[in-house]
């Protein structure tokens, strides 16, 4: 599974992708709007989006995308490891 994470801090950028790798998810994070956002989101096949941590221009960025590529989207209001955790754990299952 293809996730795209919207928003977050920049040093937990890593954290993010490890979590991702560990429920078996390949993982893009885009902390800051860059230039081509759209285009650099692909198609995921979910998009979350940290609410509290990301410009309203980037959600309708995202949400856009998602709209596009038919990507699920999960907004979350915290941007913790335990709120993306909890957030995989109930798309992708359990750890294994």
């Amino acid at each position: 599974m293809s996730i795209v994470i919207i928003g977050g801090h920049d040093r937990m950028v890593c954290q993010y992708k490890k979590i991702c790798k560990q429920f078996h998810c390949k993982a893009k994070v885009f902390t800051q709007m860059s230039a081509g956002l759209g285009k650099q989101i692909g198609s995921p096949d979910l998009i979350v989006l940290f609410t509290n941590t990301v410009s309203h221009k980037m959600v309708k960025c995202a949400v856009e995308e998602a709209g596009r590529c038919n990507a699920d989207v999960i907004r979350c209001h915290t941007s913790s490891k335990n709120a993306l955790e909890e957030i995989l754990g109930g798309v992708c299952g359990n750890v294994s």
